[in-house]
């Protein structure tokens, strides 16, 4: 690692986290990968997740900011620039966290889920169920938490009385809403652990939002992915490369090896 790099990735962190905001940290995070040279943006990233899958703490910290923003803010077009020139200059650590995942060529269509039962006596329209999701009280909260509707979610994810437990009520759902889930991607909820393990042991959950919060895993939460049958190959994968590379805590060090976690053919 060159000393321009470590300067350029030190200063990076300063202002990152500089800002007291996760969404200004993102926005800010968002407005450099547009003004900033590819070939030059894209080793920064590269060093600074390399030192969070080493465990220095800042760099962990400034991981948070370019999952969140994988997972939820970035456009596919500034993705691909970045895999670019992480794919030409041979950029491993930033390859794990803006993996492309191909499609499936025949993606599974769920059944149409019926709208629940709110208790009128008849189906409530859409624009009534919203409007009972931006209540201020937790009436038919239930009910809410079970609606498909993307716009009810999105209505719920910012009422402020939706608690931590709800929305990993709505990320662990199977089989898993991925309108749903690329709702939660694009708020805070995501700064929580207990959220972001609910959507990676998710195996409906989208690749694209899944694999980028690989990172922010701790050691032993890597290992319950890589060793999940049902967790989605590509976060397995991605589980066990980063447990590999990520020293052991004085308590884990007891656990099994991971000599038997899957690899990236």
């Amino acid at each position: 690692m060159s000393s321009r790099a470590e300067s350029g990735s030190d200063r990076f962190k300063r202002i990152l986290l500089g800002l007291s905001d996760v969404r200004l940290r993102v926005d800010w995070l968002d407005a450099q990968v547009q003004s900033e040279p590819t070939d030059m943006f894209a080793p920064l990233l590269d060093v600074i997740v390399g030192e969070s899958e080493v465990s220095q703490p800042k760099a962990r910290e400034a991981l948070l900011t370019i999952a969140l923003w994988v997972a939820g803010t970035a456009r596919e077009a500034d993705l691909d620039r970045l895999r670019h020139a992480a794919l030409e200059q041979r950029l491993l650590s930033l390859q794990r966290v803006i993996r492309r995942v191909p499609t499936p060529s025949q993606a599974p269509q769920p059944s149409e889920e019926r709208i629940p039962d709110y208790g009128a006596g008849r189906e409530l329209s859409l624009g009534e169920r919203r409007n009972l999701a931006r209540r201020a009280d937790r009436h038919g909260f239930d009910a809410l938490l079970r609606d498909p509707h993307p716009m009810v979610v999105r209505e719920l994810l910012t009422n402020p009385k939706t608690t931590e437990d709800d929305v990993v009520r709505i990320a662990a759902h199977r089989p898993a809403r991925q309108s749903s889930i690329e709702a939660i991607a694009r708020t805070r909820w995501l700064t929580r652990p207990r959220v972001r393990m609910s959507v990676l042991l998710n195996p409906g959950s989208p690749p694209g939002i899944a694999v980028p919060l690989v990172g922010l895993c701790t050691r032993s939460e890597l290992l319950e992915l890589a060793r999940g049958s049902d967790v989605h190959t590509i976060v397995r994968i991605t589980a066990g490369e980063l447990a590999e590379r990520r020293p052991p805590l004085e308590w884990e060090k007891d656990l099994a090896g991971v000599d038997s976690l899957p690899t990236l053919q």
